[in-house]
Parts: C-alpha cells; sequence; structure tokens
C-alpha cells in the first residue's frame, strides 16, 4: 500500500468548507426557539415555564420587579425550580420578596386552593417589590 498524497492546501479546503456549514447550521438553528407557541411534544401548554419576556426600559422598575419575581415564585411554588436566585437572575433583596410571597402563598394554597395562592403572590410581589423601591431598591447594601 502506498500512501496517498493530497494536493498542497486540500486539506485546508475541506476544512474551511466544513467550517461554513457548520456556521450555516448554527446561525439558523440557534436564534429561533424549537417551539415558539409554548407547547410540550405532548401539545400540553408550557407557556408558564419560559421566563418572563424582556420589558421595555421606560416600565417603572417596581413593574418589573413584579414581574420577575411572581413569576419565579409561580414556578417555586410549582416546584420546577430548587431556588438559586442567580440563576433567576434576581437581586437579594427581589430573592427576599420572593421567599416571603412563596411561604404566604404555600399556607394560601392549602387554605384556599391554586387560585387562591396564584393572586396572592400577584399581590404580595407588588407589595413588596413597591416598598422595596420605596426605601431604595438594588445598591444600597451588598448583593441588594
Amino acid at each position: 500500500m502506498g500512501t496517498r498524497r493530497l494536493r498542497p492546501g486540500a486539506g485546508h479546503l475541506g476544512a474551511a468548507l466544513l467550517a461554513g456549514a457548520l456556521a450555516g447550521v448554527l446561525a439558523t438553528g440557534c436564534g429561533a426557539p424549537a417551539n415558539p407557541a409554548g407547547t410540550g411534544a405532548d401539545g400540553a401548554d408550557r407557556a408558564h415555564t419560559t421566563a418572563p419576556a424582556p420589558a421595555s426600559s421606560s416600565a417603572p422598575p417596581e413593574d418589573l420587579c413584579t414581574r420577575v419575581v411572581a413569576h419565579w415564585s409561580r414556578e417555586v411554588l410549582d416546584g420546577t425550580t430548587y431556588g438559586d436566585y442567580q440563576s433567576m437572575g434576581l437581586s437579594n433583596g427581589q430573592y427576599e420578596i420572593l421567599r416571603d410571597v412563596v411561604d404566604e402563598a404555600r399556607a394560601e394554597k392549602g387554605r384556599a386552593g391554586a387560585a387562591a395562592a396564584d393572586a396572592l403572590i400577584d399581590r404580595r410581589a407588588r407589595e413588596g417589590c413597591v416598598a422595596w423601591y420605596r426605601s431604595g431598591g438594588p445598591g444600597e447594601g451588598p448583593w441588594q
């Protein structure tokens, strides 16, 4: 058996073609969600498990806080997250509000059901965020 010799530069051409094909696949496949409707393969609604959509910068900070705290409070209450505030994108102050809201929502769910707990989450997240921003919000201390 003899050795096969490639013409000079032939290996580089193959690598360039492979890199170009890979870049094309990544560019078309990574930007779009696999399932934009928010349903699972079984057709069940999964929209409540996605992170909240980015909000406009003109929204007051207490509104943004309320949205994110209420969202993650529902996730924690449903047991679909383990509760690491950094992975949720929360500050320490927002996480403290979340813990209080979830504790109250668990008790309310046991007493009055899921709908009552859901309403409590909205109300208490709003109250906590308004109070937090009234007293200075983030930046008033470490991890606040």
